[in-house]
Order: structure tokens, then C-alpha cells, then sequence
């Protein structure tokens, strides 16, 4: 009995080896998508995980190939489910993600294909970039094994494999070489397993046999035809096909990621420099907390940079970066040579910033505790999820400080890798421009142009946190140039960088702006410290910060000393005047009264000239009434409803500007509705008597007192929070404002601006109605 069991045994390994082929074959064809798709990651892990869902799937279809089929799914699916938790869990633990194995598989579930197709590369290996892949693989293997092996179709259980195969290879794109080993290898395993299934044990039975022999001659020929005919197709289907495949060869493939959109800032991220201003005024707000664990060196603390701007229209300046997601190590870019570099790592806890750029000193290559999405363009971080107060994450960086004595002889780039940082938009004022060509005309080197536009900067203009905010062309030339006793030549960092960039552009120097912040040290980073300055590019340099900021203490000289603006009138004319032809009259005959033409008296004269200039003054004064009345009629009445309330809350606003009272952009409509308030109590409080009665109407006035229906409203002081709260709903919810709330809007804006014009005095309202401000104040 005992050479039987043993001949059994035999028996059943050299069946099981037999039957290994096929199955081993499935195996490597779906890793070897894991070895295409591994290519654009920048760890080998996502591989080995295909690798293994690929031999888990199969050997569960081996393993249950005697069970029942509908017993196969529910196994499958629990060791699916297993394996991809084991995935989820190292590559966490891979990319140092915090938070449980739930919490990491429910964010990967909801975002990982498109953090996989924005991802950029390499891809980080992460729960949301290995999720997919995983779970494919594991599929592809289940179905192939089912098909190759239970239904012994083994060229259709190739399918599933393939299939995946092609997809890793559009996935990766243009983004890696072309996959020629693995791909021969696909086909080289393919084939031994097609072999190895179709090989038989003695020889094969005759299909023909024990037929007669007219009818096996039929038989034959018939297979001999059905075999040509197949040549014959296939050899044409190459023939066709051939030249196609050939002409692909050498065309970029297609890469997926340009059909996703990556991840965007919002606008108030798309221009930061806007929030200086606003972060002037209030200097003590806590943005972040900052503690350096390694590097600083000896150049103090270094500063943090929290956004590059390189677009300017001639209204604002704009990141316009493409942010894709990244895992914890960012790409690394080579230093310039001879530039010196030190590594600054620092733990950053974020309090009242906002939005989702990231603060980081340039440059990051390595950021944990975050989500973190990266434009390698810029070296800028954002966090896609946005910032929340008590969010930490501490983020690594290497600090590049370029060689100075390189800068004197440096030059600058050109060409259209550099068009955008070096086009000046349409509409850029003469003064502008000629400041510009002034200080180039004798400074030639590119550094020299650089140095002499900050030294004039900081020479010549002083700091002030109460300055308002922009830096559209006509911010900068009123900066630059407007009266220093009208608030001219003065403004923060957003006016002195945005002048820099803009001249420096005018000069040939290719510039941008930088948003971010200058501690003190270690701690609180405070409004106060929020901080714009200018870049230029050098040539084997890279990009070099400049300083236009004034020295403390130091009084600016007059912009008159320096600058030496052209005349607008051409200078007259150099030809002699022609001299007079003798008269035939005598000159005391041509001056005779009585003779001649006699001329107009002075009285005269002098009563036209006058008169006219009355009727000139009167006509401007009326055009100034109709144009304002028709500018509230336009707001308060015309347009949808999202249009009239914003038109309202431009009469309030308009109303505390005439008041003196004018509203920064960097307050809330909650913040404008309490001034508001505050204002016309205080006008009440100096003249209580001016506060016009029920449905009366202001003399003079084209707004109304009373609400809709002829009754009057409750206090004007008391509606603008109902005001301020439509404004919140057409910001945050357009299509949520109705007719009747557009009325109630107008309403409120003309009671409030009737009351507060009421409160005046007799020539304080006269001025009111006709004053040219609001028709010209940016809206």
C-alpha cells in the first residue's frame, strides 16, 4: 500500500506543477502593470503592493477553484479588503500621514483618482495614490483567474491583465521612458503560457478519425482553407495596421493629468498682496507660531515666504501658479553654481492666517504633519483643504544665498521662458515710464538698474501702515508721484515692491513679488511682520531679493530733486516773430474814436466774461447733479437683484466716504455696518435736528426717506446689519437673493444716505449732491 500512496502523491505533484504555468503567468503579467505604473512614483512600494495583490488575488482563485463560483466573490472581496487596509496602513506610514486607519481610508476613498491624476511627479507614494492601482490590480487578477483557470480560457483570462496593462501605460504617459522591456516581457510570459496550457500529455487524438475517407478529405481541406483564410486576415490586418503602429512610435503619448484640473487658490490667495494693508492696521493679529529646529545659520532668522507673484495686468498682481499634489518629499532643484546653501528646518503652528497657501522658507523639500499640493515653477506651497488655526506641520528647506560678487557681472535671461516676467501691460503711465528710463539711462549692468530703483525707492518715499491698499497703475503713479501733502509718496511694502517689479520691468529686468513674512526669531509671527518684497532673475544667479524699503529714521528727499520730469507743452518755437507790414492807415487816425470800427468797452468786456463763466460753472455743476442721480438710479433700480444689492451697498459706502469716513477693504460688511451705525450717530449727535421727517424729502435730494409703500422704515442706523447680511448672501449664495430683498436693500441704502446727508449742514448737503467723488471712486 505504501509505493501507492506514494505514487499518488508523485501523481499530484506533477499535476499541481503542470498546472503552475498558467497561473504563475497570470501573476507576473499583472505585477508587470506595477512595474509600468511604478515608474513615475518616486518609491518602489506602489510596485510591490500590485505585486502582491496580484499574487493574492490569483492564489485565492486557485485555492477556491474546486468551491462553488458563487463562494469565490465573498472570499475574494475579504481578502481584498484586508489586503488594501494593509496597504492603506504602510503607505501611511510611508508618507508619515497622521490620523487612524479609518479616518486615512475614507479621505483615500473620496479623493484618490483625482489626487492620482494631480498628483505630481514623481508621485509620492500615499493611501490616496496607491488605493487605486491596488485595488485594480487585485481585480484584474481575481477575474483572470477565474476565466484562465475554472473556465480553461486562458488567451481570454489574458484580457484583464492586459487592460491593465494599457491603462498604467496612459496613466504614466509622457512622464517615464518608453516601457520596452516589460512590455517584451508581457509578451514573452503571455506565450509561455499559452504554450504550457496547450501542452498535452502523448499524442494528440486526430480529429478526423474514424470518419470515411471522402469525408476526412473534406474535413481536411476545409481546415486547410479555414487556416488560410486566417493567414490571410491576419497578414492583411498587419499590413493595415503596421504604418499606423509605426508612425506612433515616436509621438509623445497622451498624458491624462491635462484632462483634471489641479487644485486652485481661491482669490484672495490669487493676490496676497492685497492683505498687507490690512494686516498693517491691525499689527498685534497672531498668524503663526514659529520654532526653528535646525539650520538659520548665521544670517538671522530667515524669512518665510508664503506666495510668488509673477502676473501683473496693470491692475493686480496674481500667483497664476499650477499647484499639483504632493507626498511628503518635493522635487528637488539644482542650486545655482557657487551659490551657498544651508538647511532650515522649522515646526510652523498656524493661529488667524487664512486661506490655503502655506507658509514655508524657500525652498521646501520635505513637509510632514500636511497635505501639502506644490508648484515646483515658484517653490510655493498651498494646502488644498485650507488652513484651520491650530494646524502644525513642520516643513524642511534648503535657503540658497547667491555669491555677491557674481551680481555685479551678471546679466539677465530673455526669450519666452521669460516673457512673463518681463511684460510690462498696456497703459503703464508717462511718468512712469520715464522715472524708469531715468534711472537706467546711466546705469547699464542689470544689477546696477536693479540697485539704483531701490535706492531711489528708499530715498525718496516713506512708510506708513495707514496707507491704502493697490497697485494698479494708478495707485503706483499716485504713489510715486501725487502730492505728499494729498497722501502722495508714501505707502507699505505692497506700494514699494509693486513700484520695483513695475519699473524694473520697464527696464528690462525680469521681476516678481513675494509675499511673506520677516520674523523676529522664534514665536508668535505677528501681522506686523507680514512683508512684500521684489525679485529679479540673474543669469546663473537665479532669483536675487532687493530691499527698496526706506532706512529707519531716515527723512525721504523731495521726488522733485531727483527726477526730472519732461514738460508737457512742447517749448516755443525759436522763429522770429514776423514783423509788422506798415499800415496805410496812421496810427493815430486808426485809434481815433469816431473813425472806423469802434471797440467794446470794458464794462463790457468784463459783464460777458463773467456771465459766461457763471453759466459754465452752472452747467458743470447741473451735469454733476444728473450724472450722480442717474449713478443711484443705476444701482438702486437696474440689474438683477444681486446686482442692486451690491449697488446699495456701494451708496453706503459711497455715503461714509462723503462723510469722511471711508471703508478699508479689509473689513468685513459686519464690520462696515457697525461703522456705519457709529457714523450716523455721531453726525446725529452734532446736529440732532437735521434728521429729515417721515416721507419727507431732502431738498435737492433724489433719495427718498421713506420705505417701499410711502411708510417710514425703522431706523436707518438699525437696517445696515440687514444690509450687511444681503451683502454676505450675494458674496456666498448669488442665486439665493430675490426681487423683494433687492428692494429691501435699495431701501435701507436710500434711507441710511438720506439721514446721514440730512445731518449736514445747509452747504455740507449742497456739496453732498453734487460732489464728483463716487463717479470716479473705484468700484
Amino acid at each position: 500500500m505504501t509505493p501507492l500512496r506514494t505514487g499518488t502523491a508523485a501523481e499530484r505533484v506533477v499535476r499541481a506543477l503542470r498546472a503552475a504555468p498558467v497561473p504563475a503567468a497570470l501573476v507576473v503579467l499583472v505585477a508587470l502593470s506595477g512595474v509600468v505604473l511604478g515608474r513615475v512614483y518616486a518609491d518602489p512600494l506602489p510596485a510591490r503592493l500590485m505585486a502582491g495583490a496580484a499574487a493574492g488575488s490569483v492564489l485565492v482563485g486557485v485555492a477556491a477553484r474546486r468551491l462553488p463560483s458563487w463562494l469565490v466573490a465573498p472570499l475574494s472581496v475579504a481578502a481584498l479588503t484586508g489586503w488594501t487596509l494593509l496597504s492603506l496602513r504602510l503607505a501611511a506610514a510611508h508618507a508619515a500621514l497622521p490620523g487612524g486607519l479609518g479616518e486615512v481610508a475614507a479621505d483615500a476613498a473620496r479623493n484618490a483618482i483625482p489626487r492620482l491624476l494631480t498628483a505630481m511627479i514623481p508621485v509620492e507614494p500615499a493611501p490616496d495614490t496607491v488605493l487605486v492601482p491596488v485595488v485594480a490590480a487585485w481585480l484584474a487578477g481575481l477575474t483572470a483567474a477565474e476565466v484562465a483557470l475554472r473556465a480553461g480560457r486562458v488567451l481570454l483570462g489574458y484580457l484583464p491583465s492586459a487592460l491593465l496593462y494599457a491603462g498604467a501605460l496612459y496613466v504614466v504617459g509622457p512622464n517615464a521612458d518608453p516601457a520596452i522591456g516589460p512590455t517584451v516581457l508581457f509578451a514573452a510570459v503571455a506565450a509561455a503560457g499559452l504554450a504550457a496550457a496547450g501542452r498535452r500529455d502523448g499524442p494528440a487524438p486526430d480529429p478526423v478519425a474514424g470518419l470515411t475517407p471522402a469525408v476526412r478529405a473534406a474535413v481536411r481541406l476545409r481546415l486547410v482553407a479555414a487556416s488560410a483564410g486566417g493567414l490571410a486576415v491576419v497578414v492583411a490586418l498587419a499590413a493595415l495596421l503596421a504604418p499606423v503602429v509605426a508612425a506612433q512610435v515616436d509621438e509623445r503619448p497622451v498624458d491624462p493629468r491635462r484632462y483634471v484640473e489641479p487644485p486652485k487658490v481661491e482669490s484672495l490667495d490669487e493676490n496676497p498682496l492685497i492683505r498687507i494693508s490690512g494686516w498693517a492696521l491691525n499689527p498685534d493679529q497672531r498668524l503663526l507660531d514659529v520654532r526653528t529646529v535646525a539650520g538659520a545659520g548665521d544670517g538671522g532668522p530667515p524669512r518665510i515666504r508664503l506666495a510668488v507673484l509673477s502676473d501683473y495686468d496693470g491692475v493686480t498682481w496674481r500667483v497664476g501658479a499650477t499647484y499639483r499634489n504632493a507626498g511628503r518629499i518635493l522635487p528637488a532643484a539644482e542650486p545655482a553654481p557657487g551659490t551657498d546653501t544651508d538647511e532650515v528646518r522649522q515646526q510652523i503652528t498656524v493661529g488667524d492666517l487664512t486661506g490655503r497657501l502655506l507658509p514655508a522658507v524657500p525652498t521646501p523639500r520635505e513637509v510632514t504633519g500636511a497635505r501639502v499640493a506644490y508648484d515646483p515653477a515658484t517653490g510655493t506651497l498651498i494646502r488644498p483643504e485650507g488652513l484651520a488655526p491650530g494646524l502644525r506641520y513642520e516643513v524642511s528647506s534648503v535657503r540658497e544665498r547667491p555669491d555677491p560678487n557674481l551680481l555685479s557681472t551678471a546679466n539677465v535671461p530673455a526669450g519666452d521662458e521669460v516673457a512673463r516676467v518681463l511684460r510690462v501691460a498696456d497703459g503703464a503711465p508717462e511718468p512712469l515710464r520715464r522715472l524708469a528710463t531715468q534711472l537706467a539711462e546711466s546705469n547699464g549692468a542689470p544689477y546696477a538698474r536693479a540697485d539704483a530703483i531701490a535706492t531711489f525707492l528708499a530715498e525718496h518715499y516713506r512708510v506708513t501702515a495707514d496707507a491704502p491698499s493697490g497697485h494698479a497703475y494708478p495707485n503706483l503713479a499716485f504713489f510715486l508721484f501725487g502730492p505728499r501733502n494729498g497722501g502722495g509718496q508714501r505707502g507699505t511694502s505692497e506700494q514699494f515692491a509693486a513700484a520695483f517689479a513695475v519699473l524694473g520691468r520697464l527696464t528690462g529686468l525680469p521681476t516678481r513679488v513675494v509675499v511673506g513674512f520677516e520674523p523676529k526669531g522664534d514665536g508668535p509671527v505677528r501681522a506686523a511682520d507680514a512683508y512684500a518684497w521684489p525679485e529679479v532673475l540673474f543669469d546663473g544667479v537665479g532669483w536675487v531679493p532687493f530691499d527698496p524699503m526706506p532706512r529707519p529714521d531716515s527723512e525721504p528727499r523731495p521726488v522733485e530733486e531727483d527726477f526730472r520730469p519732461q514738460p508737457e507743452d512742447p517749448p516755443p518755437s525759436e522763429v522770429p516773430a514776423p514783423t509788422e507790414e506798415p499800415s496805410a492807415t496812421p496810427p493815430a487816425a486808426a485809434s481815433a474814436p469816431g473813425r472806423g470800427e469802434s471797440g467794446l468797452g470794458t464794462p463790457v468786456l468784463v459783464g460777458g466774461g463773467v456771465g459766461g463763466l457763471v453759466l459754465l460753472v452752472g452747467a458743470v455743476l447741473a451735469a454733476l447733479y444728473a450724472m450722480r442721480r442717474r449713478l443711484t438710479r443705476s444701482r438702486l433700480d437696474a440689474g438683477d437683484p444681486r446686482a442692486r444689492v451690491a449697488g446699495a451697498w456701494r451708496e453706503l459706502t459711497d455715503a461714509l466716504r462723503l462723510a469722511g469716513h471711508p471703508v478699508g477693504p479689509d473689513l468685513a460688511a459686519a464690520e462696515v455696518s457697525e461703522r456705519a451705525r457709529r457714523v450716523l450717530a455721531g453726525a446725529r449727535a452734532t446736529r440732532p435736528g437735521a434728521v429729515p421727517a417721515a416721507g419727507s424729502r431732502e431738498p435737492g435730494s433724489d433719495v427718498p426717506v421713506h420705505g417701499p409703500g410711502g411708510g417710514r422704515m425703522p431706523g436707518p442706523e438699525g437696517d445696515v446689519g440687514e444690509l450687511a447680511g444681503l451683502v454676505n448672501r450675494v458674496a456666498f449664495a448669488p442665486g439665493s437673493v430675490d426681487p423683494a430683498q433687492a428692494d429691501r436693500a435699495a431701501a435701507v441704502a436710500a434711507d441710511y444716505v438720506a439721514a446721514l446727508r440730512a445731518a449736514r449742514s445747509r452747504p455740507g448737503r449742497l456739496l453732498w449732491s453734487l460732489h464728483p467723488g463716487p463717479l470716479r471712486w473705484r468700484r
